[in-house]
């Protein structure tokens, strides 16, 4: 491969591995959940940027190669003034125990659980957990699962130990119900399966109890407990209460305002890119996307040396840019040429940048027409890339809107099949409740309104007396002490 399709090629693998490692000279030397990157080509080399708090390396990529076997991508790299090259290799996950290691992990956790669980239930008969692969059933050995029986009633059991992954304990639900609907299907006739125990470590049980607080209660009993694995002891979860959801709302910058800031550069790309999508990052800095992809951004930024702040043009796809100079001119000038011939629906589908973010693509498809997912909904009110706090990590709700009625509606997109995606979106769905129970976006946009005034007053001195008045007319819930 050419230095152009190799960082092309290790660009999507980088954005697809968020949750995965890097590990060199049989050690992890970074995790890509918190550690950045960036890719360039310089004097026909692809450069690999990695950085962490604890970190900083750079390495000249000679060769890549994706293994199907663990989802990983083995690289062939150079160290600076070492001429003999080394392996460095990309995995999608974290957890690198060898299957030993994680069999007998998991077993462990299954001997123990079973021990609490006829602790807490002594007058209950518990079946053995099962930790085996059941790919018809998609569950998976990282789960522990069973069926506590008391008479003609049951409870089905489920639990992950504290080895696991933080995203293996978000995704517990989603399995554990599967396990339910096994477990009632099994045993109709013979026992009444009444709900769902499951059981977490100690600290993790956040993102399940706004799930479970949110699900049906009338179908099932649920019941969540956090495990300390070393005192075996256990600690109810209150699924009913979602008073601590971790959430805020952020100020959304004023597009039209940051939209007149950037003119110019705005023309200049929409002359070269006539169906990109500008999308307003913040105050200071937008991006323009095709077909959902960001292929290029302009923000202000400080001038070394002094406090003026200029215009700074970045274009090529995330992780392989440069800036827009005289010099980079006839490089950003190819670039769009390349991407307007592969970013389409008829492009060659092998080319990384065909295949980059397709949920971004799929998103940029619902946003301009998303009456096509349902006629209730408000094209005049739409907004994408909303910021969600979540225990475990900062996630984005693709698509937030309402219906012509004023109801709230959240969309997640997925490219493919994902099991998770009913209770991925009722965590966003959830949020976007809590803030509206609280009246929040009302606030919210109040404020919004109120500020806008404030800066057209503010550039405008002439403004009179008579029009704040008549603004605060029809506007009284502005007024706050002091005005």
């Amino acid at each position: 491969m050419t230095p152009d399709q190799l960082a092309r090629s290790l660009q999507v693998f980088l954005s697809e591995a968020r949750n995965g490692a890097v590990v060199e000279d049989g050690q992890v030397t970074f995790d890509l959940s918190t550690a950045q990157y960036s890719i360039s080509c310089e004097r026909e080399r692809c450069l690999l940027h990695l950085w962490s708090d604890e970190h900083n390396v750079v390495r000249h990529v000679v060769s890549a190669e994706a293994t199907a076997k663990n989802g990983s991508m083995v690289l062939t790299v150079r160290r600076f003034g070492q001429p003999r090259p080394n392996k460095m290799e990309i995995c999608r996950d974290r957890d690198q125990r060898s299957p030993t290691a994680k069999n007998a992990a998991r077993s462990q956790y299954a001997r123990l659980l079973e021990r609490v669980i006829r602790r807490q239930s002594p007058d209950w008969r518990l079946d053995k957990l099962s930790t085996t692969m059941d790919l018809e059933r998609s569950f998976s050995p990282v789960y522990a699962r069973g069926l506590l029986r008391k008479g003609r009633s049951s409870f089905a059991v489920f639990g992950v130990n504290h080895q696991e992954t933080q995203g293996a304990i978000d995704a517990s639900l989603s399995f554990a119900l599967l396990w339910l609907d096994s477990c009632r299907e099994r045993e109709a006739g013979s026992s009444l399966v009444e709900g769902l125990r499951v059981f977490v470590p100690r600290g993790h049980a956040t993102t399940l109890q706004i799930r479970i607080a949110h699900l049906n209660h009338t179908k099932a009993k649920f019941q969540l407990f956090e495990l300390d694995e070393r005192d075996e002891s256990l600690n109810e979860i209150d699924t009913a209460d979602t008073g601590n959801i971790e959430t805020r709302l952020l100020q959304s910058p004023n597009t039209a305002q940051t939209r007149e800031r950037f003119g110019a550069a705005i023309s200049k790309v929409l002359g070269s890119v006539s169906n990109s999508e500008v999308a307003v990052l913040g105050p200071a800095e937008i991006g323009f996307r095709l077909h959902g992809l960001e292929f290029a951004k302009v923000r202000t930024a400080n001038v070394p040396g002094s406090f003026q702040t200029a215009e700074e043009f970045v274009f090529g796809a995330a992780g392989y840019q440069s800036h827009l100079t005289e010099e980079t001119q006839a490089d950003f000038d190819r670039f769009i040429s390349l991407l307007k011939d592969i970013r389409t629906v008829e492009g060659d589908r092998r080319d990384p940048l065909w295949r980059m973010y397709p949920e971004r693509w799929l998103e940029s498809l619902v946003f301009k027409d998303v009456a096509a997912i349902d006629p209730r909904l408000n094209a005049a009110h739409i907004y994408s890339q909303v910021p969600a706090f979540s225990a475990s990590d900062r996630a984005m709700i693709d698509i937030l809107t309402c219906t012509h009625d004023g109801r709230l509606a959240v969309l997640e997109l997925k490219a493919d099949e994902d099991i998770n995606l009913p209770l991925q979106g009722l965590d966003y769905w959830a949020r976007v409740r809590w803030h509206h129970a609280r009246g929040e976006f009302s606030a919210a946009w109040l404020l919004y309104r109120r500020a806008a005034f404030a800066q057209t007053t503010t550039a405008d001195p002439g403004c009179s007396l008579h029009a704040r008045s008549s603004f605060y007319r029809y506007h009284p819930e502005l007024l706050l002490a002091g005005d």
